[in-house]
């Protein structure tokens, strides 16, 4: 018809064009004679104005296709299967790179073990828990010491493990920029994650490391950060779990898990364990109970309680829980489709606070720590 096309053409042109779209490359997409067509219009001559539009247009797709470039060559030497995607990083993976590092500077400032004197010490020694083995006094320590160290982004293994944690939660494909917002969608309180692990060190990413790649405490670690993202049960999914990395710590060295790693010859194991199982249990209370962030100190405080009076039943609880949930088919990361999240403003005016997750505004929000 004269040159143009009828609506129900263009339509049902872009209704097979779309989906291609997706699994072609920018410079490709560029070029497409479709695009230009819908763009264009076919057979009408070119205006002034047209040519100009298209210029910079085809400036935009090049500017495009650069910055894409950009960004998969900055990952040298970080490559894995895509270009500028890291490999993911397994626990003992890491576990292995801080036993062969060099962690003396750390393991000067750790103390193994709570100080006691007087009445607490005597009753300490006879009521109770039993001391750690002496065969294990090396496995501790090193625990401490990664507690200690922090966030270091010039070291490639600090970064895996972190981007790791970032892929398997959220179900990203690709690495994101190691400042920005969209640590706030993880649970981090600022654009820099190092600054909240000061609390607990690169301890605090190990344990959710472990959660997010162990396949069988991987469907926990997904409820729990989908609970995170809840629009009124919203908490920082990292922030909760340093906290989490805190009383287990407290615990190791109040000797409460002494006798669990006693009978396993285990510390990392055990302590791995006793974080999933106490992160769980405050889950569990959060979600059953419809606990919001203003009820976090509440719940952490009995959680903490909890943990440490009866670390045997916490651990008896996630056994329990793990072997009613069956493994999913699939264990790889998943991209979910959430319920749409109140925008920011009105959970302002209402007086709640919402992690909406990428680029959305600061939160505002106390620290639990």
């Amino acid at each position: 018809m004269n040159g143009r096309m009828k609506n129900s053409d263009i339509a049902e042109t872009q209704s097979s064009f779309l989906p291609a779209m997706k699994a072609l490359p920018i410079s490709a997409v560029k070029q497409n004679t479709v695009l230009q067509t819908l763009v264009g219009g076919a057979g009408e001559p070119e205006k002034e104005c047209d040519r100009e539009d298209m210029l910079r247009a085809q400036e935009e797709w090049e500017a495009l296709e650069t910055l894409q470039t950009g960004l998969h060559s900055e990952k040298s030497g970080l490559l894995g299967d895509f270009p500028g995607q890291t490999s993911l990083i397994s626990f003992n993976e890491a576990l292995q790179y801080f036993q062969t590092a060099d962690m003396s500077e750390y393991k000067k400032k750790i103390q193994p073990a709570v100080r006691r004197s007087g009445l607490s010490l005597i009753s300490h020694l006879l009521f109770g828990p039993p001391r750690l083995s002496k065969e294990l006094h090396a496995e501790r320590d090193l625990v401490l010491a990664i507690a200690q160290c922090p966030l270091d982004s010039s070291q490639q293994v600090h970064i895996r493990v972190l981007q790791t944690i970032y892929k398997r939660l959220t179900g990203a494909r690709f690495d994101c920029p190691l400042y920005g917002s969209h640590w706030e969608q993880l649970g981090f309180q600022g654009l820099d994650p190092s600054t909240d692990l000061r609390a607990a060190g690169l301890l605090g990413l190990m344990h959710p490391l472990y959660m997010a790649m162990e396949p069988k405490t991987l469907p926990l670690a997904h409820d729990i950060f989908r609970l995170s993202q809840h629009h009124t049960q919203n908490f920082p999914f990292c922030i909760m779990s340093i906290n989490i990395t805190r009383i287990c710590l407290q615990a190791l060295r109040e000797e409460r898990v002494s006798k669990e790693c006693n009978r396993r010859q285990q510390v990392f194991a055990v302590l791995n364990d006793f974080y999933v199982a106490t992160f769980y249990h405050l889950y569990h209370i959060w979600k059953t109970q419809n606990k919001t962030i203003s009820d976090s100190g509440f719940v952490l405080k009995e959680v903490e309680s909890f943990a440490k009076r009866n670390p045997k039943e916490l651990l008896r609880q996630l056994d329990i829980y793990l072997q009613e949930r069956p493994l999913p088919k699939d264990l790889s990361p998943e991209i979910w489709d959430q319920q749409p999240i109140e925008s920011s403003n009105q959970n302002r005016s209402n007086g709640n606070i919402c992690f909406t997750g990428v680029c959305e505004q600061q939160v505002q929000e106390d620290r639990l720590i």
